[in-house]
């Protein structure tokens, strides 16, 4: 079955694709051995993070690098990362119907993915996501995500490049948002640049780089206007050098290493508390906090109790 799996994702068959994927997210047991072979060729494709506020026009964004990446010659995985609907569980703002100019297209493939309420918005399984995705011979992983304030820390552990995307109304968001944001970003994108604010808002993140930005390099600052394509090329321009900048200093050998600590930190704890959390015990802590019928008590005095250490 795994040989079968494989065999199909290294053919790049977007149906054996999606259903892979459909069994990540929905947390489907795979066969064994599945991720030590993909991981065999999935580490040589360029991540990139794609964040910022809604409406900073992400996906507009994303869809116009998807066509310079193709009409370069690359093939293209996108994870489009959405809040997760409270009903359905499901992706709640479908970038797949946004980008259905490439639905056909063989060396494109996109799927959206709820956040299910991790804090950064970016997906749990977003990264196992992405392994499949760049097995399949997928030259670049874009993941696509909504940045709420310091949760695009989320997606800086989680791609080669973090771009945060802006929109000149930015400004006081980002005097709030002080040093976090500066950090993280590998470049800066203000889109809708031809409205009122955007130079002030490029002089207000040069001078917080200035001051934060101290053992590290600045990241650029580009202007772009998605919806007509204004800017993109230039953009484009600069992800390649900038990469080629990261790769030069032995930075991005330190994120994909840093990457793949933290992955395997968090798969050990993942393991750890799916062998304590078993059905049998899942019921009996529903069951036990039923019980409870008053508040007087201190949570933590109702935890221990109910853990048996009080």
């Amino acid at each position: 079955m795994a040989d079968t799996l494989l065999e199909g994702i290294r053919s790049n068959d977007h149906r054996i694709l999606s259903k892979s994927i459909s069994n990540i997210e929905n947390g489907l047991t795979l066969p064994e051995g599945f991720f030590p072979e993909i991981h065999a060729h999935a580490k040589n494709a360029i991540r990139i993070g794609i964040t910022g506020p809604p409406g900073a026009g992400k996906s507009t964004l994303t869809d116009q690098l998807i066509r310079h990446f193709t009409e370069d010659g690359k093939s293209v995985g996108v994870v489009a990362i959405d809040p997760t609907s409270p009903f359905s569980g499901g992706a709640l703002l479908g970038d797949r119907i946004r980008m259905n100019a490439y639905a056909w297209n063989d060396n494109v493939f996109i799927r959206s993915m709820g956040s299910h309420g991790e804090l950064g918005g970016m997906a749990r399984k977003a990264q196992d996501v992405g392994d499949v995705l760049a097995a399949s011979g997928k030259d670049i992983i874009i993941y696509e995500t909504v940045g709420v304030g310091q949760g695009e820390y989320d997606v800086a552990k989680a791609v080669d490049l973090t771009c945060v995307v802006l929109v000149p109304e930015s400004g006081d968001e980002i005097q709030m948002m002080k040093a976090g944001l500066i950090e993280i970003a590998d470049m800066f994108i203000i889109n809708k640049s031809d409205r009122q604010g955007a130079k002030r808002l490029a002089h207000l993140l040069s001078g917080m780089m200035h001051s934060t930005r101290l053992n590290t390099p600045e990241p650029p600052v580009m202007n772009t206007q998605a919806n007509d394509g204004t800017g993109i090329a230039e953009l484009y321009k600069m992800i390649h050098t900038t990469l080629s900048d990261l790769e030069a200093s032995g930075r991005l050998d330190e994120k994909r290493l840093e990457r793949y600590r933290e992955r395997v930190r968090a798969l050990v704890h993942e393991e750890l508390l799916k062998g304590f959390w078993t059905s049998s015990k899942m019921t009996d802590l529903d069951r036990r906090t039923k019980s409870l019928e008053s508040i007087e008590m201190s949570p933590f005095e109702a935890s221990r109790e109910l853990l048996g250490t009080s």
